[in-house]
């Protein structure tokens, strides 16, 4: 879901980022104006921190309790961030190729439980996998973004169909619609279909049938050549300090991460999606129905202290980005940073908790605690997190370091001997040992979310 690749920094794809657990009720004593306040507080507290730069719109009930800017959209030229500045969207852009594929089904044009061969003949496995599968990520397509050398492809200006001749002729990794696994691979095979089947160019089909119709005047498709007003510079963090991010071109993302837009937009957007002005009911019925692991079309679906919650996270070279729907409470969080370290689960979490009333705390600095670095010599090893996903601990001159299969490297500091945080990922790591002091597995923290990975070197 994420086309970041950033040295110094370890991308834990394996968690479902965009399904953010919020929750509660809002209390009825609780104003707008408490609302704003507490706000600004949280969110300049992150941004003191380093540990946020962008923008945030909360709504309830069809009335914006705020819209705001924080940091800078560009340092260089000491350009703020507002409501109306442009963030690249990141995974954020799949729910729109789900949609321009549910549009194309109501024209006639194509029905979702068709193979994908019936559109594209010359597609080697194209009748084992349906574009229901691609929608759902079901189809054991391979994402070419966990390619070894998918740093080096990024920068490259490709056209879509050498972009799919790196993953077409690969073995599909499951039987379609057994398992679910995350692949930008589908939906970047999505954003190709739209074209082929419609005979329009992905970027103007979507201006056409869902930017223009709905008055999205700051969304649309982020070439690179192209000179955007009020465009956010990404960025990310280099030992404590803003540096730009990594380049990528954006023909790689394509239907599956290549949009921008605003926290305003994504507003109008939402409001668009309790209505038929873009898609039928029965259409926003599929794409809402969950599938395995609770994803529906382009967004995931869940439940949380009684409340359903739809949503879908995003994150591309110097951009992390959520938009969380309670439809049944009428209230959206939209949340777009252009500071790819910018702790966006926490933050996401702790905006619902203040806007339902429900308990938070304040962003602290995290203090490193003095330990033997001796001990950093027990955790060195690999670990086996999932069947093909390993995590790579070593000591470096007394610095403990961290990597994920097929992503850079992050240093791990000291909260005491077993429990090690990152600076700038809201990531923590605690290693367990038996009695005698043999180190068998750590435990992945993120958020509320614990993944165990077993010693097995």
């Amino acid at each position: 879901m994420i086309f970041r690749s950033t040295p110094k920094k370890i991308l834990f794809y394996l968690s479902i980022c965009f399904v953010i657990y919020l929750g509660g009720c809002q209390s009825a004593t609780q104003t707008a104006d408490d609302f704003s306040a507490k706000i600004d507080e949280y969110m300049h507290a992150h941004l003191k921190l380093k540990q946020f730069n962008g923008s945030i719109l909360v709504a309830k009930d069809g009335k914006v309790l705020i819209s705001k800017g924080y940091g800078m959209a560009n340092f260089e030229h000491d350009v703020p961030n507002q409501p109306h500045t442009k963030f690249r969207l990141g995974s954020i852009t799949k729910q729109f190729t789900a949609a321009a594929i549910m549009q194309l089904q109501e024209k006639g044009l194509l029905n979702v439980n068709d193979p994908v061969k019936k559109y594209l003949p010359d597609y080697p496995t194209g009748d084992k996998f349906t574009i229901h599968h691609l929608l759902t990520h079901t189809s054991g397509l391979i994402s070419f973004t966990g390619y070894p050398e998918y740093e080096e492809m990024m920068v490259k200006h490709l056209s879509p169909e050498k972009i799919i001749a790196t993953f077409k002729d690969k073995p599909l990794e499951f039987e379609p619609g057994s398992q679910y696994k995350y692949s930008n691979s589908g939906y970047f095979l999505l954003g190709y279909l739209v074209e082929k089947i419609s005979g329009k160019p992905y970027d103007e089909y979507l201006q056409k049938n869902i930017f223009g119709p709905l008055s999205m005047k700051d969304s649309g498709y982020d070439h690179n050549h192209i000179v955007q007003k009020n465009r956010a510079a990404g960025y990310s963090l280099d030992e404590g300090e803003f540096v730009n991010s990594s380049y990528i071109d954006m023909n790689i993302p394509h239907g599956a991460g290549a949009l921008f837009s605003t926290v305003e937009d994504l507003y109008k957007w939402d409001r668009a999606l309790y209505t038929e002005q873009i898609l039928s009911k029965a259409s926003l019925k599929q794409i809402f129905t969950p599938f395995k692991a609770n994803y529906g079309y382009g967004w995931g679906i869940g439940q949380q202290f009684g409340h359903k919650r739809i949503s879908h996270g995003g994150g591309i070279n110097g951009f992390v980005t959520n938009i969380c729907r309670f439809t049944e409470d009428d209230a959206i969080i939209v949340v777009l940073s252009n500071l790819e370290n910018s702790l966006l689960r926490k933050i996401n979490s702790d905006l619902a908790a203040i806007l339902f009333d429900e308990p938070y705390e304040l962003p602290e600095e995290k203090k490193v605690a003095q330990i033997d670095y001796n001990i950093y010599n027990l955790y060195v090893g690999t670990y086996q997190l999932e069947p093909e996903i390993f995590l790579t601990v070593t000591n470096e001159d007394n610095h403990l370091l961290v990597q994920a299969t097929g992503q850079g490297t992050i240093e791990v500091f000291p909260k005491s001997e077993t429990r090690f945080f990152a600076k700038s990922l809201d990531v923590e790591i605690t290693f367990v040992k038996t009695e005698e002091g043999k180190v068998t597995q750590l435990i992945l923290h993120q958020g509320s979310e614990d993944s165990h990975a077993k010693k097995i070197k």
